[in-house]
C-alpha cells in the first residue's frame, strides 16, 4: 500500500511541476548568407526546396510529402507524414518585403500549432543577407511542458543545422 501512495505522490508532484513550467517556447537563430535578400527569401518561400535544407525532412527522406499552392504566396503548403517526423504541415500565411510567416501544425505525435517566422535583412554590401528564423508556440500540459527545456535545446540545434543547410543550398 505504501508503494501505491509513493507512486501516486510522484505522479501528483510531476503534474504540479508541469503546471509551473512555461506554457510557451520561443526559438530564434540567425545566419548570414552570401546572396541578396530577394534570392534567399524566394528559396525559403518555395516549399518545393524545403526538403533540400530542412533538417527534419533530411532525417527521414522517404517520408511522404505533399506540396500544394503557388510558391511564395499565402496558402502554399507543405505536408508530411513519417515514422520519425510525425504528421504535420507548414503553410505560408503572409509575405511582405522582409518577412515570410508560416503556420506550423503538428497532428502527431501530439496536436499543436506554432508560428514560424522568417526575417530577411540586406547585409554588408547588399550581396549578403542576414536570415533570422524564429519559431514560437505552446507547450501542451503536461508532457510537453515537462519536456520544454529538452524541446528548446533540440530545436535550437536543429535551427542551426537548417540554417547551415539553407546557406549551402543558396550559395551553391
Amino acid at each position: 500500500m505504501i508503494i501505491v501512495y509513493i507512486i501516486g505522490g510522484l505522479i501528483v508532484l510531476l503534474l504540479m511541476a508541469a503546471a509551473l513550467m512555461p506554457k510557451t517556447y520561443n526559438i530564434e537563430k540567425s545566419i548570414v548568407i552570401s546572396k541578396p535578400a530577394d534570392e534567399v527569401k524566394k528559396r525559403v518561400g518555395n516549399l518545393n526546396d524545403y526538403a533540400a535544407w530542412n533538417p527534419w525532412q533530411q532525417s527521414e527522406p522517404l517520408s511522404a510529402k505533399t506540396i500544394t499552392g503557388t510558391p511564395n504566396t499565402p496558402g502554399h503548403r507543405y505536408a508530411w507524414e513519417g515514422k520519425k517526423i510525425g504528421v504535420g504541415s507548414l503553410t505560408v500565411s503572409s509575405i511582405d518585403d522582409r518577412h515570410i510567416h508560416f503556420i506550423l501544425e503538428f497532428l502527431k505525435p501530439w496536436k499543436s500549432k506554432a508560428k514560424d517566422n522568417w526575417l530577411f535583412e540586406p547585409w554588408g554590401d547588399g550581396n549578403e543577407t542576414k536570415v533570422t528564423w524564429q519559431n514560437s508556440g505552446g507547450l501542451p500540459w503536461p508532457m510537453a511542458r515537462l519536456m520544454g527545456p529538452i524541446i528548446t535545446k533540440n530545436l535550437t540545434h536543429q535551427f542551426g543545422t537548417g540554417l547551415e543547410n539553407l546557406k549551402k543550398m543558396c550559395e551553391a
